[in-house]
Parts: structure tokens; C-alpha cells; sequence
């Protein structure tokens, strides 16, 4: 006995199999769904997943290092002005119910150890941290990488639009604030007077006044994520969750920044994510698709006998499997 028996399409197996949301929204022509985010702009050779040549990534990180110094040492640093922002600052946090900086700085200087520790903190760990989650995902996970790179390249980048265009004194800075200048009075180095950096003896070469976004706050957060997403152990993706926790205790703590710094270093993150997402059109922390995973064309439904005219071809009829028994 022969029986004809049609083939299911690659969409209806793939439905019954349970691998497709009957609720989601319909996909668009090869098979991805559509998305609101343009992009991406970046032709297909200039977007490779592949790792890159090392030597090229340490001359493009000292590029980019290069230029956030120029650019921060370029700022405007009208003093007048970037105290007046940092009066506005705190009326529009008292205002808003986040005018805690104070309070929370005369603690943590009440507490010399815990104040001490937190100069070390903050001006080393901003450095340090995010150069060693780069190397780790460079070797670790190379497909990733790019994608990782180009989010804090751009978040940095947009960083310094706000360096150059909204001069801003840090709290510790501000006349009247009642700030206490952690970095002046327990220097880690032992001396007497220290940048915004931590580092004593360089207020002529470095804008004291570069505190709004607060790329503490954005990269560290940038930290976090990449290590929550690809960190395989869970304690090392609680420390990377807890580090811009931490980051954020410090820099109010030390009176370097106001908690509107640390929103927009928020946003300045965000801004970064989409940057990233319409020029290389992918997600940061998802593996890359294979060149050759295309989907498979849908096959003809299959024709009846009473949807064929009179004379139709026999032709018009799906292909069938036939069984013999």
C-alpha cells in the first residue's frame, strides 16, 4: 500500500515543535524580528566578530585615552560658572528629595579608616577595574568583544560633550557647600592637596571642574554588566553586581560627586548601548549569528484537488513523501 503524506514547512515543524511564540510579533523578511532601533549602519565588513589583533586594541584604548584627556584638560573650566552649576545642583536635589552628599560625606569622614580607604578607592579602582574586564573578555570571550569595546568607547565619548559643555564643581569643591574635602585632608599619596583624581600635585594640568556625567558611575556599571552576563561563577557575578554599588558609596562619600552626577553617568551608559546597537546591529552580551544560519524558504502550501482548474498540471501539487508497506 502507498500513502502520500505532505511535508510539513520549516515554519509549521518549527511551531509544533514549540521553538516559535504563536503570540509574537510577526518576524520581518529573512526571519528577524523587527525592532524600533535603526541600524545596523555599519556595512557587514567593517562589523566582524572576530577577536581583533592585539597590538591594535592597545593603540586604539590609548587613542581613546588620549583624547578624553585632551578634551577634559581642553573643558572650560569657568570657575564662576561651574560653581553656580553646583548651587543649582544641589537646590534641584533638595528639591527632588536627593540632597544626601552631605550628610553622608561628614560620616564617612567621621570614620578616618573608612574615609582613607575610599581616597585609595576612587583613584585607583576606576582604572584599574575596567582595563582587566577588557583583557578578560578579549581572551575569554573574543566574539563579544567588540561589541563590549564600542559601548564604553562611546558612552566615553558622549561623556566628554558634557566635560566641555557643563563645567561643573564637584561638591568637595563647592563655596558654601559645607563639603569636607576628603582627598585634601587624608590624601593616600601624603600630601596635602589632591586633584579630582586622587593624584596631588597636579591642579594646573587636570579640570577640576569635570564632574557631570560621572563616568565612575558609568563605567562601573559597565563593569558590572559585562560580568553579570558572561561570569560563569556566581561569586564573581555578585562582586561585579556590588561594584558600582560601591563605586557610588565612594564618590559621594569623598564629596567628588552629587547624585545627579551619577543619573546621567546612567544615561551616559545607556546612550552608549545605543550607539553600539545602530552601528553594529546586535545585542552586546548575545554570541553572534552564524554567516551561514540563514533561515530556510518557506515551502508552497499544499493545493487540493478542488483548488486545482479543469486541465491544471499535476505539477502544481506539493511534493509528498512516499511510504510503501
Amino acid at each position: 500500500m502507498t500513502t502520500t503524506q505532505p511535508l510539513e514547512s520549516s515554519t509549521e515543524a518549527t511551531a509544533r515543535d514549540g521553538n516559535v511564540d504563536s503570540t509574537a510579533p510577526a518576524a520581518s523578511a529573512g526571519g528577524r524580528r523587527r525592532s524600533w532601533i535603526p541600524g545596523p549602519i555599519l556595512p557587514q565588513r567593517f562589523r566582524p566578530t572576530n577577536r581583533p589583533k592585539l597590538w591594535l586594541e592597545i593603540a586604539l584604548i590609548a587613542l581613546g585615552y588620549y583624547l578624553y584627556t585632551l578634551t577634559r584638560l581642553a573643558a572650560p573650566s569657568h570657575e564662576t560658572a561651574a560653581q553656580q552649576r553646583g548651587h543649582d545642583i544641589l537646590h534641584l536635589e533638595h528639591y527632588l528629595g536627593l540632597n544626601f552628599e552631605r550628610t553622608f560625606n561628614h560620616w564617612v569622614y567621621s570614620v578616618r579608616w573608612l574615609a582613607f580607604s575610599m581616597n585609595v578607592y576612587y583613584a585607583t579602582l576606576h582604572f584599574i577595574v575596567p582595563i582587566v574586564v577588557l583583557v578578560w573578555v578579549y581572551f575569554k570571550f573574543p566574539d563579544r568583544y567588540r561589541a563590549v569595546r564600542t559601548v564604553m568607547i562611546a558612552m566615553t565619548l558622549i561623556a566628554l560633550f558634557g566635560f566641555y559643555f557643563y563645567s561643573l564643581a564637584p561638591p568637595r569643591m563647592l563655596h558654601g557647600g559645607d563639603f569636607i574635602d576628603t582627598f585634601k585632608l587624608l590624601n593616600p599619596w601624603g600630601q596635602t592637596a589632591a586633584t579630582s583624581d586622587g593624584v596631588a600635585g597636579l591642579g594646573s594640568s587636570t579640570n577640576e571642574y569635570a564632574a557631570m556625567p560621572s563616568l565612575h558611575i558609568g563605567w562601573s556599571t559597565w563593569c558590572a554588566l559585562v560580568i553579570a552576563h558572561l561570569a560563569q561563577r556566581r561569586w564573581v557575578k555578585a562582586l561585579g553586581i556590588a561594584y558600582p554599588f560601591c563605586t557610588f558609596a565612594v564618590i559621594i562619600g569623598t564629596a567628588n560627586h552629587y547624585v545627579l552626577d551619577a543619573v546621567f553617568g546612567l544615561v551616559t551608559l545607556a546612550l552608549g548601548f545605543l550607539v553600539q546597537r545602530i552601528l553594529q546591529g546586535r545585542q552586546v552580551f548575545a554570541p553572534p549569528k552564524p554567516a551561514g544560519d540563514a533561515p530556510l524558504p518557506r515551502q508552497p502550501e499544499r493545493l487540493t484537488a478542488s483548488d486545482l482548474d479543469d486541465g491544471a498540471s499535476a505539477e502544481l501539487v506539493r511534493p509528498s513523501i512516499h511510504l510503501r508497506t
